[in-house]
């Protein structure tokens, strides 16, 4: 769920101090500093189809990624909503609070539960906050945005994108730690598999809808789907967990639709566009303003998380469909940026025209990950890595900061597929 109405951030943040080009935060008392001698062995394998992986010491990766989740941490972890809970802060969404903020968190710390002895105190306290607020519409998903004093806001709707996180990070808790706990992470995510299919999949087209608000009922946004919910892994491993062959349809279904629009819409560029909407079996770019803009058709704040999504499926199933529209994606970004990240833009056209004439990180870093799939992608994977691991936290961008750090997690091996594509055995820790 993307937004763009800015809030005013908090005065609870604490100052970065930029040493050497690497990011290091002053720690807050509720957030205890990171042992520095936790490092885990190198990776040896991360994930069975990557091609390239960064050239930067698997020790000096370990630091960049710490680094930046200390400086995530301190910027946009907040405790408030109510005793144990914790919530991810996000100053630059349409409220202080949303599901798709909820869902990144929970990823983060799971996947940094290797070098963080907090993580799983900080995961518990975000399941606590999503529990507590529930969709209106299916109370097994989540309400979609809160306000300042933590109320639902917007009629307590859901999110598909957050709902997904959601429950993929629980997937990866039950990996990680177990479910005899407090929590039965397993089934708390079983539970979400299933109301998001009830209530966020499109039963004609089986394509995402944009959450269990625009389900049959709302004939103008029954058919948009938002390509940035498209997450092919998370498709995977709800089959995996559920034992459903619905989400194996569901996946193809995706797959077919990214086909469809690189080879009738962005035949040079690969681009997804923002929305696309679906009807006859046919899918297309959104015609103007379906949500959010009058360019929802083209590549913009949503869809600049597809290489990322895509490619992290391609790296860990090595399925050749989603190998196939990575590389036409990180090939157009490589040749259109010259290998410089810098170059990088901040909305396209899906025929490659540049509207954004920023470098903004939400768009360069999921690159990362799509050039992870291109054996002749080592120099530019290593200019993302590079510009990624020098680029400090911007405590006023939450969106931004988390999906560069979750590309970090990737490129660096410690975003694990919750699917078990990624065996532990592949894991050398």
């Amino acid at each position: 769920m993307r937004t763009c109405t800015k809030i005013a951030l908090g005065s609870t943040l604490t100052l970065a101090v930029v040493v050497t080009g690497v990011v290091i935060m002053n720690h807050r008392p509720d957030h205890p500093a990171i042992p520095a001698t936790r490092f885990p062995a190198p990776v040896t394998k991360a994930y069975r189809a990557a091609m390239v992986t960064p050239s930067a010491s698997p020790e000096s990766q370990h630091t960049a990624v710490l680094n930046a989740y200390r400086a995530w941490k301190v910027a946009f972890i907040r405790e408030g909503c109510g005793a144990g809970m914790r919530q991810v802060y996000s100053p630059d969404a349409s409220y202080p609070y949303v599901a798709e903020g909820q869902g990144y968190g929970m990823v983060i710390t799971v996947s940094m539960a290797d070098l963080d002895p907090g993580a799983k105190g900080i995961f518990d306290g975000i399941v606590k906050f999503v529990l507590a607020h529930r969709s209106a519409n299916d109370p097994d998903l989540t309400a979609a945005e809160q306000d300042d004093d933590c109320a639902d806001q917007a009629g307590a709707n859901s999110a598909t994108d957050g709902d997904m996180d959601i429950a993929y990070g629980l997937l990866l808790a039950d990996r990680a730690w177990g479910s005899s706990g407090k929590y039965d992470y397993r089934a708390l995510a079983v539970r979400r598999i299933a109301a998001i299919k009830a209530s966020e999949v499109n039963p004609s087209s089986k394509l995402m809808l944009l959450g269990d608000w625009s389900a049959a009922g709302n004939k103008e946004l029954f058919g948009v789907s938002r390509t940035s919910d498209w997450m092919l892994e998370h498709f995977r491993a709800f089959e995996q967990a559920t034992g459903d062959v619905g989400w194996g349809d569901i996946r193809e279904a995706h797959l077919n639709a990214i086909a469809e629009v690189q080879a009738k819409y962005s035949q040079r560029t690969g681009l997804l566009p923002d929305f696309v909407t679906s009807e006859d079996g046919r899918t297309q770019p959104a015609d103007g303003k379906v949500l959010e803009s009058s360019r929802d058709g083209d590549y913009g704040y949503n869809a600049c998380r597809t290489p990322w999504r895509i490619g992290f499926d391609a790296i860990v199933s090595g399925d050749p469909r989603s190998l196939a529209a990575a590389r036409k994606m990180n090939a157009w970004f490589k040749d259109t940026a010259g290998g410089d990240p810098d170059n990088v833009g901040s909305g396209y056209s899906l025929a490659g025209g540049r509207f954004g004439s920023r470098s903004a990180r939400a768009f360069w870093a999921p690159l990362a990950v799509a050039a992870m799939t291109d054996p002749g992608s080592q120099s530019w994977l290593d200019a993302l890595w590079t510009k990624m691991a020098s680029s400090s936290i911007e405590p006023d961008s939450y969106f931004g900061a988390s999906v560069q750090l979750q590309a970090m997690l990737v490129a660096s091996g410690h975003y694990v597929a919750a699917s078990g594509a990624l065996s532990d055995a592949d894991r050398h820790h």
